[in-house]
Protein backbone atom coordinates (compact mmCIF):
# COMPACT_ATOMS: atom_id res chain seq x y z
CA UNK A 1 0.00 0.00 0.00
CA UNK A 2 1.50 3.50 -1.08
CA UNK A 3 2.30 5.67 2.08
CA UNK A 4 -0.45 8.10 1.18
CA UNK A 5 -3.15 5.84 1.19
CA UNK A 6 -1.55 4.55 4.89
CA UNK A 7 -2.02 7.68 6.19
CA UNK A 8 -5.86 7.83 4.81
CA UNK A 9 -6.43 3.92 6.10
CA UNK A 10 -4.58 5.11 9.75
CA UNK A 11 -6.16 8.54 9.64
CA UNK A 12 -9.74 6.89 9.26
CA UNK A 13 -9.24 4.43 11.75
CA UNK A 14 -7.90 6.94 14.44
CA UNK A 15 -10.88 9.16 14.07
CA UNK A 16 -13.39 6.61 14.15
CA UNK A 17 -12.33 5.45 17.67
CA UNK A 18 -10.71 8.26 19.18
CA UNK A 19 -12.62 11.05 17.51
CA UNK A 20 -11.87 13.73 14.70
CA UNK A 21 -11.69 16.37 17.39
CA UNK A 22 -8.86 14.62 19.71
CA UNK A 23 -6.50 13.37 16.92
CA UNK A 24 -3.88 15.79 15.42
CA UNK A 25 -1.38 15.00 12.31
CA UNK A 26 1.23 13.81 15.04
CA UNK A 27 -0.61 11.07 17.05
CA UNK A 28 -1.70 10.18 12.76
CA UNK A 29 2.48 10.10 12.49
CA UNK A 30 3.31 8.39 15.62
CA UNK A 31 0.71 5.26 14.92
CA UNK A 32 2.22 5.18 11.64
CA UNK A 33 5.60 4.84 12.85
CA UNK A 34 6.81 7.94 10.37
CA UNK A 35 7.75 11.38 10.99
CA UNK A 36 5.41 14.61 11.25
CA UNK A 37 7.40 15.59 7.77
CA UNK A 38 7.23 12.37 6.08
CA UNK A 39 3.62 12.67 6.54
CA UNK A 40 3.31 16.65 5.87
CA UNK A 41 5.03 15.50 2.47
CA UNK A 42 2.16 13.56 1.18
CA UNK A 43 -0.78 16.14 3.06
CA UNK A 44 -0.62 19.64 4.11
CA UNK A 45 -2.65 19.46 6.97
CA UNK A 46 -5.42 17.40 8.79
CA UNK A 47 -7.94 19.24 6.93
CA UNK A 48 -6.46 17.80 3.48
CA UNK A 49 -6.57 14.26 5.09
CA UNK A 50 -10.44 14.59 6.11
CA UNK A 51 -10.74 15.65 2.25
CA UNK A 52 -8.94 12.73 1.20
CA UNK A 53 -10.99 10.53 3.43
CA UNK A 54 -14.14 12.38 1.49
CA UNK A 55 -13.21 10.94 -1.57
CA UNK A 56 -13.74 7.40 -0.22
CA UNK A 57 -16.70 8.47 0.86
CA UNK A 58 -18.02 10.17 -2.58
CA UNK A 59 -17.20 7.10 -3.91
CA UNK A 60 -19.12 4.74 -1.89
CA UNK A 61 -22.39 6.50 -2.03
CA UNK A 62 -22.01 6.96 -5.88
CA UNK A 63 -21.87 3.19 -6.08
CA UNK A 64 -24.10 1.79 -3.53
CA UNK A 65 -27.37 3.25 -4.03
CA UNK A 66 -27.33 3.35 -7.80
CA UNK A 67 -31.46 1.25 -9.07
CA UNK A 68 -31.15 -2.43 -9.17
CA UNK A 69 -32.35 -3.39 -12.67
CA UNK A 70 -31.70 -5.29 -14.80
CA UNK A 71 -31.19 -7.08 -11.33
CA UNK A 72 -34.23 -9.35 -9.58
CA UNK A 73 -35.45 -7.42 -6.80
CA UNK A 74 -35.10 -9.82 -3.76
CA UNK A 75 -34.55 -10.05 -0.37
CA UNK A 76 -30.98 -10.51 -0.55
CA UNK A 77 -30.96 -7.02 -3.41
CA UNK A 78 -32.46 -5.45 -0.32
CA UNK A 79 -30.01 -6.40 2.12
CA UNK A 80 -27.24 -5.26 0.44
CA UNK A 81 -28.72 -1.78 0.46
CA UNK A 82 -29.65 -2.05 4.05
CA UNK A 83 -25.72 -3.01 4.26
CA UNK A 84 -24.48 -0.35 2.42
CA UNK A 85 -26.49 2.14 4.24
CA UNK A 86 -24.80 0.72 7.75
CA UNK A 87 -21.68 0.65 5.99
CA UNK A 88 -22.00 4.28 5.29
CA UNK A 89 -22.80 5.29 8.49
CA UNK A 90 -19.79 2.78 10.51
CA UNK A 91 -17.09 3.30 8.15
CA UNK A 92 -17.56 7.03 8.73
CA UNK A 93 -18.75 7.31 11.79
CA UNK A 94 -16.30 10.24 12.81
CA UNK A 95 -18.03 12.51 9.93
CA UNK A 96 -21.41 11.97 11.16
CA UNK A 97 -20.80 12.42 14.76
CA UNK A 98 -19.07 16.16 14.23
CA UNK A 99 -20.68 16.44 11.15
CA UNK A 100 -21.55 20.27 11.59
CA UNK A 101 -18.11 21.01 12.79
CA UNK A 102 -16.03 19.70 10.27
CA UNK A 103 -18.32 21.29 6.99
CA UNK A 104 -18.34 24.55 9.56
CA UNK A 105 -14.35 24.87 8.98
CA UNK A 106 -13.97 24.01 5.46
CA UNK A 107 -16.42 25.94 3.09
CA UNK A 108 -14.98 23.72 -0.04
CA UNK A 109 -15.85 20.50 1.16
CA UNK A 110 -19.48 21.20 2.39
CA UNK A 111 -19.71 22.35 -1.50
CA UNK A 112 -19.05 18.97 -2.09
CA UNK A 113 -20.90 17.72 0.61
CA UNK A 114 -24.13 19.19 -0.69
CA UNK A 115 -23.32 18.00 -4.61
CA UNK A 116 -22.69 14.33 -3.18
CA UNK A 117 -26.49 14.33 -1.30
CA UNK A 118 -27.98 16.19 -4.14
CA UNK A 119 -26.53 13.21 -5.75
CA UNK A 120 -27.46 10.71 -3.08
CA UNK A 121 -31.26 12.49 -3.13
CA UNK A 122 -31.45 11.59 -6.62
CA UNK A 123 -30.39 8.25 -6.75
CA UNK A 124 -32.77 7.28 -3.22
CA UNK A 125 -35.49 9.04 -5.08
CA UNK A 126 -34.90 6.35 -8.48
CA UNK A 127 -34.45 4.06 -6.21
CA UNK A 128 -38.10 4.17 -4.09
CA UNK A 129 -39.80 4.96 -7.76
CA UNK A 130 -38.16 1.48 -8.85
CA UNK A 131 -39.89 -0.08 -5.53
CA UNK A 132 -42.67 1.13 -5.94
CA UNK A 133 -43.19 0.60 -9.42
CA UNK A 134 -41.80 -3.41 -8.76
CA UNK A 135 -44.83 -3.38 -6.05
CA UNK A 136 -42.41 -3.43 -3.42
CA UNK A 137 -43.79 0.42 -2.09
CA UNK A 138 -46.99 2.11 -1.79
CA UNK A 139 -45.64 6.00 -2.15
CA UNK A 140 -47.90 8.60 -3.95
CA UNK A 141 -45.47 9.83 -6.57
CA UNK A 142 -45.66 13.51 -5.00
CA UNK A 143 -44.17 12.28 -1.70
CA UNK A 144 -41.25 9.76 -2.99
CA UNK A 145 -38.85 12.46 -2.78
CA UNK A 146 -39.76 13.81 0.37
CA UNK A 147 -39.59 10.01 1.86
CA UNK A 148 -35.90 9.96 0.22
CA UNK A 149 -34.92 13.07 1.87
CA UNK A 150 -36.37 11.74 5.27
CA UNK A 151 -34.55 8.54 4.81
CA UNK A 152 -31.23 10.80 4.17
CA UNK A 153 -31.61 12.93 7.50
CA UNK A 154 -32.19 9.65 9.46
CA UNK A 155 -28.64 8.15 8.10
CA UNK A 156 -27.01 11.25 8.62
CA UNK A 157 -28.14 12.45 11.98
CA UNK A 158 -28.80 9.32 13.72
CA UNK A 159 -24.90 9.21 15.17
CA UNK A 160 -25.06 12.83 16.57
CA UNK A 161 -28.66 11.69 17.75
CA UNK A 162 -27.47 8.92 19.77
CA UNK A 163 -24.45 10.66 21.34
CA UNK A 164 -26.62 13.23 22.66
CA UNK A 165 -28.56 10.92 24.36
CA UNK A 166 -26.26 9.13 26.80
CA UNK A 167 -22.74 9.72 28.07
CA UNK A 168 -21.59 7.38 25.79
CA UNK A 169 -18.43 8.78 24.02
CA UNK A 170 -18.37 6.13 21.28
CA UNK A 171 -20.47 4.28 18.47
CA UNK A 172 -21.19 0.84 18.81
CA UNK A 173 -21.98 -1.14 15.62
CA UNK A 174 -25.17 -2.41 17.31
CA UNK A 175 -26.49 1.39 17.57
CA UNK A 176 -25.91 1.69 14.08
CA UNK A 177 -28.10 -1.33 13.45
CA UNK A 178 -30.49 -0.20 15.47
CA UNK A 179 -30.30 2.87 12.91
CA UNK A 180 -31.24 0.69 10.01
CA UNK A 181 -33.49 -1.35 11.94
CA UNK A 182 -35.67 2.85 11.92
CA UNK A 183 -35.22 2.86 8.61
CA UNK A 184 -36.70 -0.38 7.98
CA UNK A 185 -39.90 0.63 10.53
CA UNK A 186 -40.03 4.06 7.88
CA UNK A 187 -40.16 1.35 4.77
CA UNK A 188 -42.61 -0.87 6.42
CA UNK A 189 -44.90 1.91 6.78
CA UNK A 190 -45.22 1.99 2.81
CA UNK A 191 -44.82 -1.73 2.14
CA UNK A 192 -47.31 -3.80 0.18
CA UNK A 193 -49.03 -6.63 0.50
CA UNK A 194 -46.73 -8.40 -1.44
CA UNK A 195 -43.75 -6.79 0.00
CA UNK A 196 -44.66 -7.22 4.15
CA UNK A 197 -43.01 -10.62 4.50
CA UNK A 198 -40.15 -9.47 3.02
CA UNK A 199 -39.56 -6.55 4.95
CA UNK A 200 -40.34 -9.09 8.08
CA UNK A 201 -37.25 -11.20 7.43
CA UNK A 202 -35.40 -7.66 6.93
CA UNK A 203 -36.20 -6.71 10.05
CA UNK A 204 -35.51 -10.46 11.62
CA UNK A 205 -32.37 -10.17 10.07
CA UNK A 206 -30.99 -6.69 11.50
CA UNK A 207 -32.30 -7.40 14.54
CA UNK A 208 -29.98 -10.31 15.11
CA UNK A 209 -27.46 -8.58 14.28
CA UNK A 210 -28.22 -5.91 16.74
CA UNK A 211 -28.17 -7.95 19.49
CA UNK A 212 -24.77 -10.00 18.38
CA UNK A 213 -21.55 -9.59 20.45
CA UNK A 214 -19.65 -7.09 18.85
Amino acid sequence: MKTRDRIIQASLQLFNENGERSTTTNHIAAHLGMSPGNLYYHFRNKEDIIRSIFTLYENHLESAFQPYTPQQLDVELLIRYFDAIFYTMWQFRFMYANLVDILGRDEALKLRYLKVQTRVQTHATELLTQLCRDGFLAVAPDKISRLADTIRMMVSFWISYQLTQSDATGITKATLYEGVLRVLMIFNGYATSHSANTFVRLEQHYAELARKPQ
